[in-house]
């Protein structure tokens, strides 16, 4: 779908801040750019809607150069959130959201039709706050306002550059949950900036890590990324607490639930669903405080998953990995 060969940016003053990267992205997929401050990764964004031009190389979405495309009507295919939002403060939502349609030459009133779908799908009731002006919205509101509009026109690609570094950690939290969910049921390709490795491994598919001078240090999936950093850099980068980090993106396997043998119905407490994450079912476990926690496969009862189950389920990615890796 998105497709960087031999890219790099070169400032007037000799400043590199992308050099020679190349980056697929598959079509449906969620890729996320993380690394610190100046290592490139907003300037990569950027270059691929023409906000910022690339000094080299080539850069591809869905097989046409987008160098040798006009840059607004190029912009008006490609959706955009910024973590300031950058609505219209003197429109109202449904104004701010349907302005691509509107743009592209859709008749307004298909265009306000539009608008309401995807408030509605991003979780804000249109008779509630359609009518209402960016200022008299809360921060999270206005970002799900700022998804819709960048939704609006129908993008096959949707770029983001830190869309929820502005809220708190709570809010960020049910804004992920929340567009982990619109990704799902849209299938938009998406490449996010962050500078969260937590936010990194938790929404992308895959992800970039960029260290310093645009140099592409790894590009991986979450799972990979954390349990085989591809260098010094990279292993600093994820921190000493990968493996808490690896919880979060290792599905429960069924085979690590014990079972229900000689537990009581009272003795399991909360329960989760066999379909979660490691991190989710501990996160349960240590909140219940019972030593254990019920699983459940919709109404079925399956087993029990402890600590030690946990343990278990994380040393088995760990061995898969390494006999994945084994020529």
């Amino acid at each position: 779908m998105i497709r960087l060969r031999g890219v790099g940016k070169t400032y007037d003053d000799g400043t590199v801040a992308v050099q020679d990267l190349d980056l697929d992205v598959a079509r449906g997929e969620l890729v996320c750019l993380v690394g610190p401050s100046g290592c490139g990764k907003s300037t990569t964004l950027k270059m691929v809607n023409r906000l910022i031009e690339p000094t080299s190389g080539t850069i591809e979405i869905d097989g046409e150069d987008v160098t040798r495309q006009d840059p607004v009507q190029l912009r008006r295919r490609i959706g955009y959130v910024i973590q300031q939002v950058g609505l219209f403060p003197h429109q109202k939502v449904v104004d701010n959201v349907m302005t691509v349609p509107t743009l592209q030459g859709v008749p307004r009133a298909k265009a306000r039709e539009r608008a309401r779908d995807l408030l509605e799908l991003v979780g804000l009731d249109p008779a509630r706050y359609a009518g209402r002006y960016p200022h008299q919205l809360s921060g999270g509101q206005q970002q799900r306002v700022g998804v819709a509009r960048a939704l609006a026109g129908d993008p096959a690609v949707l770029l983001m550059d830190e869309p929820f570094g502005a809220v708190d950690p709570v809010v960020r939290l049910r804004l992920q949950d929340e567009f982990l969910r619109l990704q799902d049921e849209v299938g938009v390709t998406v490449v996010l900036v962050t500078h969260d490795i937590d936010e990194a491994v938790r929404l992308g598919d895959r992800v970039a890590v960029f260290a310093g001078g645009g140099r592409l240090a790894q590009f991986d999936t979450p799972a990979r990324l954390l349990g085989r950093p591809a260098d010094d850099f990279v292993a600093e980068f994820v921190g000493s607490t990968s493996g808490l980090r690896r919880l979060t993106v290792t599905p429960l396997d069924p085979v690590h639930v014990e079972p229900l043998d000689g537990v009581r119905a009272g003795d399991l407490g909360a329960a989760v669903d066999a379909d979660i994450t490691l991190g989710e079912a501990l996160a349960v476990l240590l909140r219940d405080d019972r030593g254990m926690v019920g699983v459940r496969d919709g109404a079925r009862f399956v087993g029990v998953l402890t600590p030690n189950g946990v343990h278990r389920a994380l040393r088995a990615a760990l061995a898969e990995m390494a006999e994945s890796d084994s020529p």
